[in-house]
């Protein structure tokens, strides 16, 4: 880990708390159905926002991860058990909430042969038969390479599949454990070949010791397997024993970030210091949907 003196905070890193009711309620559902979410087990900066608006990202297959990435403050370790019945908790957590798009998210599961890939795929249908109008967003781990678990997901056919670079190439094997940014890149490549129609989408965090030539590059490279939706947020160092953060992106080297993505051909780029993975997911959709129908035209 560095040793570099840690930096203090800028003042555009600010978090707005909002603990109405909306939050309270949402807080108490996901215990009543002992479900998890993203939101809470990462220390997502933009909770309050979301949940007071009434959206949140579903983490399912438990709480335990099988890596440990030095970016991360998920839990780490063996998970004991899988609940085959999380599915249909999600998809009555999701019709109470009454949402109109739906991210569902999980920790690694590299003790399952699949992955994970079925849960995920019960929960798209769960989530069908409870919400037919509400589109479902997968953000999935890359289920080690294998192209059948893959499939599994993609037949039960989200609307945006989403699968995480997270950092540049070169920055890739120290940021993160297990995932190799090739096996991430051929992910997104597989995705569009099994389901051509389904909008793919990535994120990457900026801070961590990359340079900017190579985030420019990591563009590329996601264009180059016809990735539609880009976010890039701001990393925050989760805890002292994380990863330290490199550097504070302004919010106007975001913006210039966002107008080189559009340049290469992103339906839509999501970039600013507190953007995370599912931030305004709502919207990416609709702009994915819009750039469709625009390339059938």
């Amino acid at each position: 880990m560095s040793t570099k003196a840690k930096q203090p905070k800028p003042e555009w890193i600010k978090i707005k708390m909002t603990n109405n009711e909306n939050y309270q309620e949402i807080k108490s559902m996901m215990r009543s159905k002992t479900l998890h979410t993203v939101c809470e087990e990462a220390r997502c900066p933009n909770i309050y926002e979301c949940w007071a608006n009434r959206t949140a990202t579903f983490m399912i297959l438990g709480d335990i991860c099988t890596r440990a990435c030095r970016f991360c403050a998920v839990n780490t370790g063996m998970p004991t058990e899988l609940d085959l019945q999380e599915p249909e908790r999600v998809a009555e957590a999701a019709e109470q909430m009454g949402l109109n798009h739906c991210v569902i998210t999980s920790v690694a599961r590299d003790d399952l042969k699949d992955g994970g890939a079925t849960i995920f795929a019960e929960t798209i249908r769960a989530m069908r038969r409870r919400l037919p109008l509400c589109s479902v967003e997968v953000l999935i781990p890359d289920f080690m390479g294998d192209i059948e678990s893959l499939k599994i997901v993609m037949d039960a056919k989200p609307d945006i599949l989403n699968h995480n670079i997270e950092t540049v190439e070169r920055m890739s094997d120290r940021v993160r454990a297990r995932a190799k940014y090739p096996r991430s890149m051929e992910l997104l490549r597989n995705s569009k070949t099994l389901q051509p129609n389904i909008p793919t989408k990535s994120s990457i965090m900026l801070g961590v010791g990359e340079e900017w030539d190579e985030i420019l590059q990591a563009m590329d490279d996601l264009r180059a397997v016809d990735c539609d939706i880009l976010t890039l947020g701001q990393y925050l160092q989760p805890s002292p024993k994380h990863l330290n953060v490199a550097k504070y992106y302004t919010p106007e080297e975001f913006a210039i970030l966002k107008e080189e993505g559009l340049k290469r051909g992103f339906s839509h780029v999501e970039s600013g210091p507190l953007v995370r993975s599912s931030y305004h997911a709502h919207e990416q959709v609709k702009s994915a949907s819009k750039s469709k129908e625009t390339s059938t035209v």
